[in-house]
């Protein structure tokens, strides 16, 4: 248990301090996520330390136990913040402003694109299914930050089934979680994918490829057939 006696001090904002850095509380938090999801998706959750987050981030470990309390609550608002970042780039993509079957390719591409050139992103997923989302479950606004990006799919796909372009009966959840595997696998496994099946997945023309079919999948897949209907 802490002693009262070493408690951090509550930080002033915007004061310096004796070594000339301006104290921002905003802004020291924000440093001390950025390269604490740099550590914990490296090296996970057990492997992080809090030790050389603060070295990186010039502060102290009392300081960030003031703002997060422990290594996990760290952990948690890593989690957080990558999600949020998600998503306020999804509320950007103005989805609405596109047919349904563009709307629906668009959001295909968007997914793919990010999830290959954010491994940090893929690799905090990963770690938090291997500690089975206990962690996760302890934020107070995942599910309100994640309420957004099914929204958006169910937004296109209505209009889509509206206009008699796509089927009914699909769940917006289920489509999300379809596009969300689509591309996530191309960026959790292809260290694995590539050594087992001898084929360099990283290169432009493979990911170009990979890419297509995760979008024409997708468009097939929720694409009304008159044939069959």
């Amino acid at each position: 248990m802490t002693k009262q006696s070493d408690a951090a001090p509550r930080p002033e904002p915007k004061s310096k301090n004796k070594t000339g850095r301006t104290n921002d509380p905003k802004r020291t938090m924000q440093d001390i996520i950025e390269i604490a999801t740099q550590e914990f998706a490296r090296k996970g959750l057990t492997g992080a330390r809090i030790d050389e987050i603060a070295a990186l981030t010039r502060t102290s470990k009392r300081m960030i136990y003031y703002y997060f309390e422990n290594k996990e609550g760290l952990y948690v608002a890593v989690l957080e913040a990558v999600y949020r970042r998600l998503r306020s780039i999804e509320n950007e993509l103005h989805l609405e402003d596109l047919d349904p079957e563009a709307a629906m390719r668009r959001l295909v591409e968007f997914t793919f694109d990010y999830q290959y050139a954010n491994p940090d992103f893929v690799r905090l997923v990963m770690t938090e299914n291997i500690h089975n989302g206990v962690y996760l479950a302890r934020s107070r606004i995942i599910q309100e930050l994640n309420v957004p990006a099914i929204a958006s799919v169910s937004s296109v796909y209505e209009r889509g089934v509206a206009q008699g372009l796509f089927r009914p009966g699909l769940a917006a959840i289920d489509l999300h979680h379809s596009i969300s595997a689509l591309c996530f696998f191309n960026a959790s496994n292809q260290s694995t994918f590539s050594l087992v099946f001898k084929r360099d997945f990283n290169q432009a023309e493979a990911q170009a490829a990979r890419r297509e079919a995760a979008v024409d999948m997708m468009i097939r897949y929720v694409r009304r057939n008159p044939a069959i209907d």
